[in-house]
């Protein structure tokens, strides 16, 4: 599934921006890029658009007003550099309100917002139960994205073996691979992306995938033959969540 998408910005920078934040994310597609109002009217009258990222301020026409002019909406972010709109924005209904300059990272979050409403959308069309929806929703995904250089990388999370923190960047060991992906990211960051029924942060330092662990010594585990400590507070809760029970 991808979901069509136009840019609307006056300024030829932000243009390319968005663009290449859209050709970042596998599940969005960039079907043209305006420079003004009058030119997403007519992208909207010749192509299904599912979603539109949004100026505020441009010549001719704010793009709140543009947006209330419209009988028949696609869903909407906007992309601004001011926040003094961020009230009305919200009387709009739109899905997402961005400051420039837009992090990919901030991006992404929004753009998941709006799949995660056009999924539910065609679900309520199709008359299909809600409640598996949000199943479903709340099981997936089994994945995550990571900026690495400018770009999304995807990290499957039952490849990951461990995670290591290393101040303001983070070290992901993937099975099968000898270098690890390096991301720029908190450890509090990446462990909220993971589930705790599979993962384990056994120090400040280390996040460990429980299905990875070779071995426990002492207060230390082995994953891919790489010893980790695990503090001292985190040793019981370890030994609980791997359902061992002293002899």
């Amino acid at each position: 599934m991808k979901l069509r998408c136009i840019a609307v910005d006056d300024e030829n920078l932000a243009r390319k921006l968005i663009e290449e934040n859209i050709r970042q994310i596998p599940f969005l597609e960039l079907v043209r890029t305006c420079k003004n109002p009058f030119e997403a009217m007519a992208a909207l009258q010749e192509e299904q658009i599912d979603l539109m990222f949004l100026d505020i301020q441009m010549p001719g026409m704010l793009g709140t007003k543009f947006l209330q002019s419209l009988t028949e909406k696609p869903m909407v972010i906007f992309v601004t550099a001011y926040s003094n709109y961020a009230v009305e924005s919200y009387d709009l209904d739109v899905v997402d309100y961005l400051m420039k300059p837009v992090s990919l990272e901030r991006f992404t979050k929004a753009a998941y917002k709006a799949l995660d409403l056009f999924q539910k959308k065609n679900a309520a069309k199709n008359n299909i139960n809600p409640t598996v929806i949000q199943q479903k929703t709340d099981e997936q995904p089994d994945y995550f994205f990571v900026n690495v250089e400018y770009s999304l990388v995807k990290i499957p999370m039952k490849e990951i073996m461990y995670i290591e923190g290393l101040k303001d960047y983070v070290k992901i060991f993937l099975a099968g691979q000898t270098k690890a992906i390096l991301t720029k990211s908190t450890m509090k960051g990446i462990e909220e992306k993971l589930p705790t029924k599979n993962f384990m942060r056994v120090h400040k330092s280390y996040i460990v995938n429980l299905d990875k662990i070779e071995s426990i010594r002492g207060k230390s585990v082995t994953v891919n033959k790489y010893e980790i400590p695990v503090s001292d507070t985190n040793i019981d809760e370890l030994l609980r969540m791997l359902n061992y029970t002293k002899q």
